[in-house]
């Protein structure tokens, strides 16, 4: 099932308020009423094309963004790092989420904005110290994530917060897919059309029920909190005015531009 957050012009008749939706096999959107993370999947009798609606991020977290950090073994050797003996765990605001065809937003700042494949799981309800045998007792779904940072920042910094949270430096979407099953699923990121990360997901060091065991051993993950779960080698920059876009098998594409740089 494929679950969308979106707004709709003020003459389709449902206001200025985003609302969930479920696509069908004919690139309509069945109206969802409410949240379906917080209340379940309930439909309306209302439809709308795809077409006519505008995407936003597919989930809008109330609390948090979790981040694994080299979950990769290239992308750990191109940092010049040895292999993590546990994951590596860092916060984004809430506040950097945006959703597809959202601009990101190059601050005045930094000088290199680097792009970061991830693949992102959304999470269902509160829990703490999750198995790995109820991991998926706890997955609302999953989505795609570019990890946006600030390169010259992170290493200026020594630490990843400045560089990694501001306003509009975590797209996530174009929705949601509660049927996915993380595997050999191909992920790419392509910039003005040139492909610059290219793996597969079974090529995680710490795979999903490793990171939700081990960041809920941490502390305790609420519904919407959304954990990105790292990214393969080939990171670089995003030129001023790029498209990006990363794709994940089975979940879609997420595409973004980048802004010129704040003066």
């Amino acid at each position: 099932m494929r679950i969308v957050r979106f707004s709709a012009n003020v003459d389709a008749g449902f206001g200025t308020d985003p609302h969930y939706g479920v696509i069908n096999d004919n690139d309509q959107i069945l109206v969802l009423k409410g949240d379906p993370i917080f209340g379940g999947i309930v439909p309306s009798e209302s439809k709308i094309a795809l077409s006519e609606v505008r995407l936003l991020a597919p989930v809008l977290p109330r609390s948090k963004v979790v981040c694994i950090g080299k979950n990769y073994a290239d992308h750990a050797a191109e940092m010049n790092s040895a292999v993590p003996e546990e994951p590596i765990i860092f916060l984004k605001p809430n506040t950097s989420v945006i959703g597809p065809n959202d601009l990101i937003q190059w601050p005045r700042m930094s000088e290199r904005v680097d792009h970061e494949a991830e693949l992102a799981i959304v999470i269902s309800r509160i829990c703490k110290d999750v198995p790995l045998e109820r991991v998926n007792d706890v997955i609302f779904g999953y989505t795609i994530a570019n990890d946006v940072t600030a390169r010259d920042l992170q290493t200026k910094d020594g630490q990843w917060t400045r560089a990694k949270g501001f306003d509009t430096f975590c797209p996530l979407g174009p929705w949601i897919e509660t049927d996915f099953l993380p595997g050999t699923q191909k992920i790419e990121a392509i910039v003005n059309g040139e492909v610059k990360q290219s793996s597969t997901l079974d090529q995680m060091i710490f795979d999903v029920p490793r990171i939700i065991n081990f960041v809920s051993s941490v502390m305790t993950l609420l519904p919407g909190d959304v954990i990105i779960t790292g990214t393969p080698s080939g990171i670089g920059p995003m030129p001023e005015g790029a498209q990006v876009s990363v794709s994940i098998d089975g979940l879609g594409t997420l595409t973004n531009k980048v802004s010129n740089r704040a003066k």
